[in-house]
């Protein structure tokens, strides 16, 4: 069913968009509506977060003087990092997936 769009409030999610963004980050994903779903759910959270009415909320910050903050210090690394990682080829560092 690729192409078929959903509608959540102004927004619009389909699964050809969700194959373009996994094909881009060199993703493989099977099932595209798994991920129109969760991106719709999240679309919906953030819609809740916008209409909870907090605008009119003051932000409260403590000012922190410069003299309170501590010394940027730069510590060189002499080793490579590179050649500290497990999982590499070349250039490329293979990390766990996120799923």
């Amino acid at each position: 069913m690729c192409g078929q769009v959903d509608y959540i409030g102004e927004f619009m999610v389909t699964e050809e968009e969700i194959k373009k963004v996994a094909q881009a980050m060199k993703i493989d994903i099977h099932d595209h509506k798994e991920f129109v779903e969760k991106v719709h759910a999240m679309i919906n959270y953030f819609e809740i977060l916008d209409s909870a009415g907090v605008d009119d909320e003051e932000i409260v910050m403590q000012d922190l003087p410069l003299s309170k903050l501590r010394e940027d210090k730069h510590i060189p690394f002499e080793d490579s990092l590179i050649d500290k990682l497990k999982n590499y080829k070349g250039t490329y560092v293979r990390a766990p997936k996120m799923m």
